[in-house]
């Protein structure tokens, strides 16, 4: 958000100790709730932390949209409360209306309520219309701020229910990323979950295939039902299929022969609705492909998402510290040129990995890239590339990229920078002549 009235948020809005509604509760009643603030001011953040505690409830706060949707992919919110405008300069909404209208995407039943300056009616009833449960105003009275967020908990649609009895909090299947790749993959998802197509998903294993599935199966009329999950490979499994209702997710239909496939195609009940996970989609057989595979959602790798590996990295950064108890580590700028650039073994698991070792090997709250990319001899062979086809990528300039951020992270100390990078002296400054640096 920009920082507009937010003296009148701090100076009036301040709650004191017998605020809200003279006994720190507001008149609806409530019980307590997670909250959500998405605001890069302190001093908003502050305030409303203040009102919402003493009516009983917690806020988490995050600065951006990017930290939202990293926070929403790991826990369930009650409510939401929305900041439309998060660059400086900007007063005209834009970027809450579209982090509206992706948070309704991923999830209909999520409870926004909207913060808007009292310039902002026209924004206000632009987000009303877009889906927002509620609206507030600046500078806000801490009662009024209460009794709108509980008034907007307990109205609007019903979350579905759980899957299972084991997480009966378990967060929306949030796909992070702003790749137009991704925003393909989601408005795909919001187009047919709600239907009853059996639905194909292909792309490299680790590129996060089965969240897909997962969105698709919240987003459909079967949310409320188990998705069961069958690993075709396993002979086993296949007893899950008798009986089976609503919706399955189907492991590896390109990986069994023929015969095994015509044997699947008996034993699937008609009326079950199928997501079907695969590498490559030529090994299934045609009929195979008919029944589980109306419509194919491709979902891409890494290298076809732009700076999505970089917000994933921030994301299981902050994950992982929250796991393991550390404070949240920043990327150095070599470490994000390495994120960049390099082609991840495993896809995003691959990165979530290397992020995480990287985070418990640290000693500071700092990611560097020598932590990311462990030091290998020039000799190390490098492995062989995965089975499915990926884009060519420049490997000279991703190279160049990585040897000039760890120079300029260490200040072109040329020993700093060659450990940082796994190097010796000698071979760093090879391919500093290389590269004309």
């Amino acid at each position: 958000m920009n920082t507009h009235n937010s003296s009148n948020a701090s100076n009036t809005d301040r709650p004191s100790a017998n605020s809200v509604s003279g006994n720190g509760q507001s008149g609806a009643s409530s019980s307590a709730a997670d909250i959500l603030l998405v605001d890069d001011n302190p001093e908003v953040a502050r305030a409303m932390a203040i009102a919402l505690e003493l009516a009983g409830h917690r806020l988490e706060v995050a600065t951006n949209p990017e930290e939202a949707f990293s926070r929403l992919a790991t826990h369930r919110y009650r409510a939401i409360l929305l900041d439309m405008n998060f660059t400086a300069g900007r007063t005209g909404g834009e970027e809450g209306i579209a982090t509206l209208q992706r948070l309704l995407a991923q999830d209909p039943s999520a409870c926004v309520v909207v913060i808007t300056a009292h310039s902002g009616v026209r924004i206000a009833v632009a987000a009303m219309q877009a889906g927002a449960r509620d609206f507030l105003m600046k500078p806000w009275r801490n009662a009024e701020l209460v009794a709108k967020v509980e008034a907007a908990m307990l109205t609007g649609v019903p979350a579905p229910a759980p899957a299972t009895a084991t997480a009966p909090s378990a967060p929306p299947a949030h796909l992070l990323g702003e790749s137009p790749a991704m925003a393909e993959v989601r408005r795909l998802i919001a187009r047919m979950g709600p239907t009853a197509a059996n639905i194909l998903i292909s792309g490299p294993p680790g590129s996060g295939r089965g969240l897909v599935a997962r969105a698709l199966h919240a987003a459909s009329p079967l949310a409320a039902q188990p998705l069961a999950e069958i690993d075709l490979r396993d002979d086993g499994a296949w007893a899950a299929l008798e009986g089976a209702e609503g919706a399955v997710l189907l492991r590896h239909a390109d990986r069994i022969g023929e015969i095994p496939a015509e044997r699947l195609l008996r034993r699937l009940p008609p009326n079950l609705r199928v997501f079907a996970i695969v590498a490559e989609t030529a090994p299934v057989s045609p009929a195979l492909r008919a029944r589980i595979g109306t419509v194919e959602i491709p979902v891409p790798p890494l290298s076809a998402r732009a700076t999505d590996a970089l917000i994933l990295a921030r994301h299981f950064a902050r994950e992982a510290a929250l796991r393991h108890g550390r404070p949240a580590p920043r990327f150095t700028p070599a470490a994000e040129a390495l994120i960049l650039s390099r082609p991840w073994p495993d896809e995003v698991r691959g990165l979530a990995l290397a992020v995480e070792r990287a985070l418990l090997l640290s000693d500071e709250a700092e990611i560097d890239s020598a932590l990311l990319a462990p030091a290998r001899t020039e000799a190390t062979a490098e492995p062989a590339p995965p089975s499915y086809d990926l884009p060519s990528y420049d490997l000279d300039q991703s190279e160049r990229l990585m040897i000039a951020a760890a120079l300029a992270e260490h200040g072109h100390n040329i020993s700093h920078a060659a450990a940082a990078l796994g190097l010796s002296r000698g071979a760093l400054y090879r391919r500093m002549a290389r590269h004309g640096l």
